[in-house]
């Protein structure tokens, strides 16, 4: 640490002796000793707290990478869930080039005999419209099991 040679220890020690005296001398380097121990303790602390603050640093910097890979990631599987989504409306508006015509209002039929017979029943929800399902024949797709029905 300090590069002080055996010779120059042994003028340390004979100066050390003669300057504070045989009957002090070893008080006094018993307690150099336990300072010299406080203060490698503290070098060694300092050093592993500068050790943890960089490899917290080097966390953070990872935790950033990793969230900037997550946006990407998220961004060009939304990107391509909305290109494929805008090409199956391009197939679909060409296979049934004219729209669907909207659905008449029912007007108010006064109760008989008859009055079943004039209107068509109207579609359950969920339900395809006969056009619909031959679109759908077509291009061959399959529609989504509704939530009583389980999928084969």
């Amino acid at each position: 640490m300090f590069d002080i040679g055996f010779s120059e220890l042994m003028v340390i020690a004979v100066v050390a002796l003669i300057v504070i005296g045989p009957e002090r001398l070893p008080k006094v380097a018993r307690t150099l000793g336990h300072l010299f121990g406080r203060m490698q303790r503290y070098v060694n602390d300092v050093k592993a707290d500068i050790s943890r603050e960089m490899q917290l640093d080097e966390l953070r910097k990872l935790q950033s990478s990793m969230q900037e890979a997550a946006r990407s990631f998220e961004t060009s599987v939304k990107q391509e869930v909305s290109t494929a989504e805008s090409e199956l409306r391009k197939i679909a508006r060409e296979a049934n080039p004219t729209p669907l015509p909207a659905p008449a209002q029912p007007e108010a039929v006064p109760p008989g005999p008859d009055a079943s017979a004039q209107t068509e029943p109207l579609p359950a929800p969920g339900a395809l419209t006969p056009a619909e399902a031959s679109a759908q024949l077509e291009l061959d797709i399959v529609a989504p099991p509704s939530s009583g029905e389980k999928r084969a």
